[in-house]
C-alpha cells in the first residue's frame, strides 16, 4: 500500500481486502481521521491478507450484548453459540430459580457464561457463575471480559471439565453450559485453514463410539448428571453428526426432556437435557 489514496477504505480494497472488512479495520484503527494511524492500519491489513482472523486483529468482537476481548488464546465467538445462550435462558426461565447457579465448562473468552450473567442481571435475576477451563491463558481472557463488563458474581477455576470443581457442588447446579471441542482430527484437516489460528485444544476432540470428535461431548454428558440438581439442565453445542449419538447417550444415562435443536442455518447444533426431578 502506497498511501496515495486519500480514502483508506478504498486503499485497502485496492490492496485486496473485502470492502466490509476494510471498513471495519478503518473504523478500528483510524479514529478521528488521524493520519498517524495509517501505518497501524496498513499493518493490520497485511495481517488479514496473510490469513489471520479479523477478530484477532481487531482484538475484540461482539457477542450478543457484550463486546468481548479476544485473541489467539481463545476461540472466536460465533453466531451459532449465541443461539445456545437463547436456549439456556429458556431453560432457566422454565426452572424458575430466583438465583440460579451456572457452570460454564471450557469457558474460553467467557462468551456463554458471561452473557448469561449479563442478560440475567438485566432481568433482575441474580445468578452465580463458575467458569472453568483447563487453559490458564483462556481464563485470563475471561477474567478481563468479566472486569470489562463489571460482572462480579463469577469464579474462575482451572479445570479439565469437572475435575477441579468443588465436590460440595454436586447435585446443586441449575445449569451446565458448554461449547466443547467437537471436531475430529481427520475433519480438522479438511476445514478452513483460518481455524489454524485458533487454539487447537478448543476445537479438536478424540473420537468416541466410532464417532469423530465425540469424546468430550460424551464425557460431559456422562458426568453432568451427578452435578445437576434435580430438574437442572445441560445445554451443549455440538457438530452436525452428533445428534443421534447424544440423544441415545442421554437416554442411556436416564436424562429426561431430551431435545436437540437446529441452528438458524438448519443444522443440528444445540443439545438440551434435564436431570429427572
Amino acid at each position: 500500500m502506497t498511501g496515495a489514496n486519500p480514502d483508506p477504505v478504498a486503499e485497502l480494497v485496492a490492496f485486496g481486502l473485502e470492502r466490509r472488512e476494510a471498513r471495519w479495520l478503518v473504523e478500528e484503527f483510524v479514529t478521528g481521521g488521524d493520519p498517524d494511524a495509517l501505518p497501524a492500519l496498513r499493518a493490520a491489513a497485511r495481517r488479514r491478507l496473510d490469513g489471520e482472523p479479523l477478530q484477532y486483529i481487531i482484538g475484540h468482537w461482539p457477542f450478543r450484548t457484550l463486546d468481548l476481548d479476544v485473541d489467539p488464546r481463545v476461540l472466536i465467538p460465533r453466531p451459532e453459540t449465541e443461539e445456545l445462550v437463547d436456549v439456556a435462558l429458556i431453560e432457566l426461565a422454565a426452572a424458575g430459580s430466583p438465583a440460579p447457579f451456572i457452570v460454564d465448562l471450557g469457558c474460553g473468552s467467557g462468551a456463554i457464561g458471561l452473557s448469561l450473567l449479563a442478560e440475567l442481571r438485566e432481568r433482575g435475576v441474580a445468578a452465580t457463575l463458575v467458569a472453568l477451563d483447563e487453559s490458564t491463558d483462556a481464563l485470563d481472557v475471561a477474567r478481563m471480559n468479566a472486569r470489562k463488563h463489571r460482572l462480579q458474581a463469577v469464579s474462575f477455576v482451572t479445570s479439565s471439565w469437572f475435575s477441579a470443581l468443588d465436590d460440595s457442588l454436586r447435585g446443586r447446579i441449575d445449569l451446565i453450559v458448554a461449547n466443547p471441542p467437537y471436531v475430529g482430527e481427520a475433519e480438522m484437516a479438511e476445514l478452513d485453514p483460518v481455524l489454524g489460528y485458533e487454539p487447537l485444544g478448543a476445537l479438536v476432540s478424540p473420537d468416541e463410539r466410532g464417532i469423530a470428535g465425540f469424546a468430550d461431548l460424551a464425557l460431559i454428558l456422562g458426568d453432568a448428571l451427578s452435578w445437576l440438581r434435580p430438574g437442572g439442565s445441560v445445554v451443549m453445542e455440538h457438530g452436525e453428526d452428533h445428534r443421534a449419538a447424544l440423544v441415545d447417550l442421554a437416554r442411556e444415562h436416564r436424562y429426561v426432556d431430551v431435545r436437540d435443536l437446529d441452528d438458524l442455518s438448519g443444522r443440528p447444533r444445540v443439545f438440551v437435557a434435564r436431570r429427572p426431578a
